[in-house]
């Protein structure tokens, strides 16, 4: 399909404007709109891209949306992504900076900031069980809960317990990979 830079830069401006939590929350309403709903990429690609985004520093909306822009549309199309979702988070906190503090000690302002959060974790939750659900490998969950004894249990630092995972993973599926040469 193709696809504006408009309604590209409105894709990405609607997520970045009504997803509250950061990059992770905004997946699984990222995988809506340009995997279901506008069918810009496939399934696969969107995971691929998002292993990706999430392998380099920085925020992984800004990585996302600077990807998949320039995937879709090059150089001006990774611009217009990138414009679009960060816009709205500029205008959030700068409208904050000039007029919530005056307000945040009211309790209703408190108990809505309360239900936000609240509303983050269940969208970073679905977030890892989409992510799960398309690594259904025993291998996959094995490696999931590597990472997590690691970070939980260990106390090691993320990128170290990535950076395991990482190598454990290329080491054994490039040793599958070889296996599956030798039989064939």
């Amino acid at each position: 399909m193709k696809i504006s830079f408009y309604r590209l830069f409105l894709i990405f401006l609607r997520v970045g404007a009504f997803t509250f939590g950061g990059g992770y929350a905004m997946i699984p309403i990222f995988e809506r709109e340009l995997v279901h709903r506008y069918k810009l990429i496939k399934p696969e690609e969107f995971y691929d891209t998002l292993t990706i985004c999430q392998s380099f520093p920085g925020a992984i909306a800004v990585n996302f949306a600077t990807f998949i822009g320039y995937k879709l549309k090059g150089y001006r199309g990774a611009f217009v992504s990138l414009l679009g979702v960060i816009l709205p988070s500029f205008v959030f906190i700068l409208l904050i900076a000039m007029f919530l503090f005056q307000f945040i000690e009211y309790r209703y302002v408190e108990a809505f900031f309360r239900g936000v959060r609240l509303s983050v974790v269940a969208l970073i939750v679905l977030a890892g069980y989409q992510l799960l659900k398309h690594n259904r490998s025993w291998l996959g969950i094995f490696i999931i809960a590597f990472t997590l004894a690691l970070i939980v249990a260990l106390q090691a630092h993320p990128i170290i317990a990535i950076a395991f995972s990482g190598t454990f993973g290329y080491m054994v599926y490039t040793v599958r990979e070889v296996i599956a040469r030798v039989d064939s």
